[in-house]
């Protein structure tokens, strides 16, 4: 999703863009810089410390999770070209030190543990008004699957479906939708 939040930042937006892989984060910094930019992952416990982060042959599929980082070594003919120690923050600490108030929008794509992230995220604290998550798992030959626990989850968090790309799935707060202003 660093497209749409590309086109955010063009358009005088400005956020937090979290990225562990350090090529891609020294690219982001350059291109972005009136946002925050950290070399971090993002962690889901408070007591996250540093954690291995598998850099895939693609680079798009660079995990935390070893269970995906094996099933794209065995299913998809990737392989793991290095094991690296990063350091993870809670999405509520990045959140808590990096915004005044809350986001209104969070995008979210960090292979095989964006479930886990969201069910830490604390939905009183921080309300963003929309969330881009991807909701599918990436295979190579046609046998990916939607996430319907994060689909679940974001209902159950009250979040309605607004869109979805296949890949991702655009989520925005029924609370925020039912008390928005009609031009």
């Amino acid at each position: 999703m660093i497209v749409a939040t590309y086109l955010f930042y063009k358009n005088g937006s400005t956020g937090v863009c979290v990225e562990p892989d350090l090529v891609l984060f020294n690219y982001f910094k350059k291109k972005r810089n009136r946002d925050v930019c950290l070399n971090v992952g993002v962690g889901f416990t408070e007591t996250d410390d540093n954690s291995d982060f598998y850099v895939m042959s693609e680079k798009s599929l660079n995990t935390f999770s070893k269970k995906e980082a094996e099933r794209f070594v065995k299913n998809e003919g990737q392989k793991i070209e290095s094991v690296i120690k990063i350091p993870l923050i809670s999405v509520n600490q990045i959140i808590s030190e990096n915004f005044d108030r809350k986001p209104n929008f969070i995008s979210i794509d960090i292979e095989g543990l964006d479930f886990d992230v969201l069910r830490s995220f604390d939905f009183e604290k921080y309300r963003p008004e929309v969330f881009c998550i991807e909701t599918l798992t990436f295979v190579k030959n046609s046998g990916e699957q939607k996430l319907n626990n994060i689909i679940d989850l974001m209902k159950n968090k009250d979040y309605f479906v607004y869109a979805d790309t296949y890949i991702n799935t655009i989520f925005v707060d029924i609370n925020s939708w039912n008390n928005r202003k009609n031009d």
